[in-house]
């Protein structure tokens, strides 16, 4: 079964920690965090359950189709997903459980002073099947 991943900026419950964002965190805080974030993918990839994970960049936009010419792009004024979402690790674990279990390691990369940042992580299965439709 595989699982989302979903690192967000803020948003979801408060912060145990209270840490500050990453952009007033020194380098090597930053590096200490990337670092392990890699050494948990590696890990993930020798046991078989490392899919994919991204970084992303905090610009972004909204487009749709609106018909025929240039669809429409707007910057708000609702919470759009840039604010909101820091990237993802896409997981493929035998359990619910165990996808739970990678996200809390997942929780404790360093931060500031080398601290767990016990960032709060969304676990989202994927969808397996088409939703049902009743009438």
């Amino acid at each position: 079964m595989k699982y989302l991943l979903l690192k967000h900026y803020r948003g979801g419950p408060e912060s145990v920690t209270g840490h500050p964002p990453m952009d007033q965190w020194k380098p090597e805080e930053i590096d200490a965090h990337i670092k392990y974030m890699h050494e948990f993918a590696a890990r993930l990839e020798e046991t078989g359950e490392f899919v994919d994970s991204q970084a992303l960049a905090p610009e972004g936009t909204f487009v749709r189709y609106d018909g025929a010419g240039q669809p429409p792009v707007t910057d708000g004024p609702f919470a759009e997903t840039k604010d909101l979402i820091a990237g993802w690790m896409v997981i493929d674990v035998e359990s619910w459980h165990r996808a739970v279990e990678l996200a809390g390691e997942l929780s404790a990369a360093p931060g500031i002073g080398g601290e767990p940042i016990h960032e709060w992580l969304e676990v989202r299965p994927f969808l397996t099947e088409s939703p049902a439709v009743t009438e």
